[in-house]
């Protein structure tokens, strides 16, 4: 292990869960339905994944999500996202224990979210990955990077 202090984020929505190939996606979030964050099919290969961040935690790296609610004001809403998305996370990487789960208001500034500002972050945004302050990827590297991490 190179440093077993780095902290290791992940976007969830278009990073490790392919919410935008749901069927009527939007549309069914406007109308405050919750399911496509469960029914989002994973991005990559969820078992390697897990066996890496498994790996990575044992070497001592944190592994955390930092994720967007939607948009809009709706406490009821966001809690029934919330537990959506943890389910996901439950059921497609479920040997992983998280360290950190964020799971925050839509639009807020991840790189505000964390306090190690050295940490990496795999994300689909392109302006959320340029505003982090450590290192930042896309979701087709984590794999590649993750592995040279260990």
């Amino acid at each position: 292990m190179k440093n077993c202090k780095i902290k290791v984020y992940f976007d969830m929505d278009g990073t490790i869960a392919n919410l935008y190939q749901v069927p009527q996606w939007l549309e069914r979030l406007r109308a405050l339905d919750p399911m496509p964050y469960y029914e989002a099919k994973p991005i990559g290969n969820m078992s390697q994944l897990s066996y890496i961040l498994n790996k990575l935690q044992k070497a001592g790296v944190k592994v955390g999500i930092i994720s967007w609610l939607p948009m809009g004001e709706n406490p009821d809403y966001d809690n029934k996202v919330r537990i959506k998305k943890r389910k996901w996370l439950e059921k497609h990487l479920h040997s992983v224990e998280w360290d950190e789960i964020h799971l925050v208001k839509y639009g807020t500034p991840k790189h505000l979210v964390i306090k190690d500002k050295d940490s990496i972050l795999f994300d689909d945004n392109a302006d959320v990955r340029r505003r982090w302050k450590g290192k930042a990827y896309t979701e087709k590297e984590i794999i590649t990077i993750l592995k040279g991490l260990l």
